[in-house]
């Protein structure tokens, strides 16, 4: 099968691709850039229709952590790793060991330049294997004294950032009466969902996981059929499942007032963000909005503040997204604009948050 995505340009310190020695499995560790610090984000085991598909999501998501932690006023640099199964591949629980002993190593030579976590498809207790074979990794289960499942702080961050553009395009940050669809009901979308439900918030939801219309029922959501929820008419669009889904027939075809949610690059091409704007939809830029997890994970493990300390400064990442539209409004650029341009500010002064970076 021929790969589906050309490969982005590549701007990366370093890059391991391995096949695993105990898994067979394609393993790709990417280390996008080391100038604020070692390099933190997951790992994420997910299905490729061809290898150069799996090594392209490592490069695009590995330089989006560059962004977001630089964003996030973060002394961490970009970096991602991917596991990638072939089509129709089913791991069985010794098989899927041996993949995580495997990026285990691969994390290992990069000698603490960067740290994984666990990431769409791979678990807490997954990293409890990899740090079999490196210490180089965050967020091991609660059980071992580890900082445990990031989903529940990133869904905390897009519930503000909701908030914020709630505020931006209705006058009012309260979500209840407001028309949400959310597309993916993994555990970050799941979580906004009861939250917003339990807020009075008007949802349509979908995922392609038919399972997942339990969820709908429970909360009395309306169900969308997967590929058509952008149609249902909403204040605020939630893209909350795997990349790309904004693409130009579906940016033209939107229904919404504005796109806030936790999926990484949810834009298929870059300039979608101008394609938004000019129809009136308001963006706010993926990487700011799902940094709740990593900034857990990243001051949990360097002992930065107290539990609460570090949720409250998860907490800010609403007024953080305040603070990029009024900086778009101001200078007549996307949101998307705005906030690349002052993270790339911060990666040119180097590690230490200078005034005016955007820590929440």
């Amino acid at each position: 099968m021929t790969h589906t995505l050309p490969l982005p340009d590549f701007t990366h310190e370093r890059v391991e691709v391995i096949t695993g020695r105990r898994s067979g499995l394609f393993i790709a560790v990417a280390l996008h850039s080391s100038v604020l610090g070692s390099a933190l984000g997951g790992a994420r085991l997910w299905t490729y229709p061809h290898w150069s598909d799996a090594l392209g999501d490592a490069l695009r998501l590995s330089a989006a952590m560059t962004l977001k932690n630089a964003a996030a006023g973060l002394d961490a640099g970009g970096g991602k790793a991917v596991i990638g199964l072939e089509p129709g591949t089913v791991l069985d629980a010794e098989r899927r060991r041996a993949a995580f002993l495997d990026l285990g190593d691969a994390v290992e030579s990069m000698h603490g330049l960067y740290r994984t976590a666990e990431d769409v498809g791979s678990t807490t207790e997954d990293m409890l294997v990899v740090s079999e074979r490196t210490e180089h990794v965050v967020g091991l289960p609660d059980a071992v004294g580890g900082s445990g499942e990031p989903a529940g702080p990133t869904s905390l961050g897009v519930y503000e950032s909701l908030r914020a553009t709630l505020e931006r395009v209705t006058g009012s940050p309260e979500v209840e009466g407001r028309r949400v669809t959310i597309s993916g009901l993994g555990q970050v979308g799941s979580r906004l969902a009861v939250r917003l439900a339990a807020e009075g918030a008007r949802l349509t939801v979908t995922d392609v996981n038919a399972v997942k219309r339990d969820l709908a029922l429970e909360l009395g959501a309306e169900w969308a059929l997967p590929g058509t929820e952008h149609l249902a008419p909403s204040d605020v669009f939630v893209p909350a499942g795997i990349g790309g889904l904004l693409t130009d027939g579906v940016i033209d075809a939107l229904d919404t007032r504005a796109v806030c949610g936790p999926a990484n690059n949810p834009l298929a091409e870059h300039a979608g963000a101008q394609r938004l704007a000019d129809r009136g939809i308001l963006y706010a830029p993926d990487f700011v909005v799902n940094a709740g997890g990593v900034i857990y994970l990243d001051l949990e493990a360097k002992r930065l503040g107290t539990r609460s300390e570090i949720m409250a400064r998860v907490g800010g990442i609403g007024d953080t997204l305040r603070r990029i539209y009024d900086e778009s409004e101001r200078r007549g650029v996307t949101p998307l604009t705005a906030a690349e341009e002052l993270a790339a500010e911060r990666l040119s002064s180097g590690a230490g948050t200078p005034e005016g970076a955007l820590a929440g």
